[in-house]
Parts: C-alpha cells; structure tokens; sequence
C-alpha cells in the first residue's frame, strides 16, 4: 500500500489536493463543486476570484452558502438529487471540475464529461479499504484499484495517488486529470506541471 503524506489540516479545511491544483486556475475560470455540502471547497475557490457552481440535494447546506461572493459575482448554487433525477448541467462545462469524499458510479461519464478543453478533473474519494477506518464501508462507495484512472480515460492524467493519508486516517484515492485543448496560435491554454509518477509504494 503506497503511504500518502499530508500534512494535519483543520476541521472544515479545504482538500490539500484540491488546493494545490486548482491554484494554477486563470481567476477567470468556471468551476464545478459537485456534492459540495457545507461548501468548504466553494468558499476557497470563490475567494480566489474563481466564478463557482455548487450542486447538493442538500438544500438547507446550499442555504448555507447564499453569502458566497466571488469578484464576477455570487456562487450558482444547484440543488439537485442526482443519483435520482436528472443531471442539472447538461451540455455545460468547466473550466475545473471538483468532487471530493463523494461517489456514484452511475455519474462518472458525466463529471469526465463536463471538462472542458484544456480543463481539469480534480477529484478525491475514498478507497477500498478504508471500511478499516470507519464509513463509509460499503463497496458501493468505496474505489475500487485504479477505478479513478479508469473513469479518466480519455484526459490527459498530471497526478494519481492511491493509499493512506493521515488526520483523519483513511485510504483514498486522488487523481487531477486534463482535457487536452483544442490549439490556437493565440490560446497556449492553462500552463501546468509535467505529469507525475505514481508514488512509489511505501517501504
């Protein structure tokens, strides 16, 4: 099991992974939080002058985040079932889109999917083995080695990491992910980091 190290982060922080990746984004740049809960990833985007979407089927959380504001104006908050109804966003995409603690398969096709060109999936849920550590212990919530890598197929992948992380202990999986752009001569696109290696297994 490769070991995973980052450092403790406050309750109600935001992701490290999702923080470190998102800070290459253009302030200009549209972002999706899906399942975005009480909101702490959408407040730190948002203060990066990022113009972000939230979707919950938490309303009362969504309410929650009514104060919202980014320079281009307040977050679009979205609340929608979607593991039961219909996806909210059809033929809308990001300029990154961010999911975090959150899985349902079904709904895999349309987060790759709403990517736009030279965009960035940012996504990190836990993995199989993590019921060792608490819920959630279910199969059905939990990834399934190198399911992340596959849902990614098709975008070019900058960063994938699988295994333990500390505060709170837990196995996850990680991975930040591109749509390569459509070139023009005057639009080099989003500027990154080569891609990385996997982590080399702990010893």
């Amino acid at each position: 099991m490769n070991a995973l190290i980052e450092p403790h982060a406050a309750v109600g922080a935001p992701s490290q992974w999702v923080t470190r990746w998102a800070a290459w984004l253009p302030s200009d740049s549209t972002v999706l939080d899906l399942a975005c809960g009480s909101g702490r990833h959408l407040r730190w985007l948002a203060t990066r002058g990022l113009h972000v979407t939230g979707v919950d089927r938490d309303a009362q959380a969504l309410q929650g985040l009514k104060d919202v504001q980014a320079p281009a104006g307040p977050a679009e908050l979205l609340v929608a079932d979607v593991e039961n109804g219909p996806w909210p966003l059809h033929g809308r995409q990001f300029d990154a889109v961010v999911v975090t603690n959150y899985l349902w398969r079904p709904l895999l096709p349309a987060i790759v999917g709403s990517v736009a060109p030279a965009g960035l999936l940012i996504y990190e849920t836990f993995a199989s083995g993590h019921e060792r550590y608490g819920r959630p212990s279910r199969p059905d919530f939990l990834l399934q080695p190198g399911e992340l890598l596959q849902a990614a197929q098709g975008l070019r992948v900058l960063a994938y990491e699988d295994g333990y992380l500390d505060h709170p202990p837990r196995l996850a999986q990680r991975i930040c992910a591109r749509r390569e752009p459509v070139t023009e001569p005057d639009r080099p696109g989003l500027l990154l980091p080569l891609p990385l290696t996997h982590p080399e297994p702990a010893r």
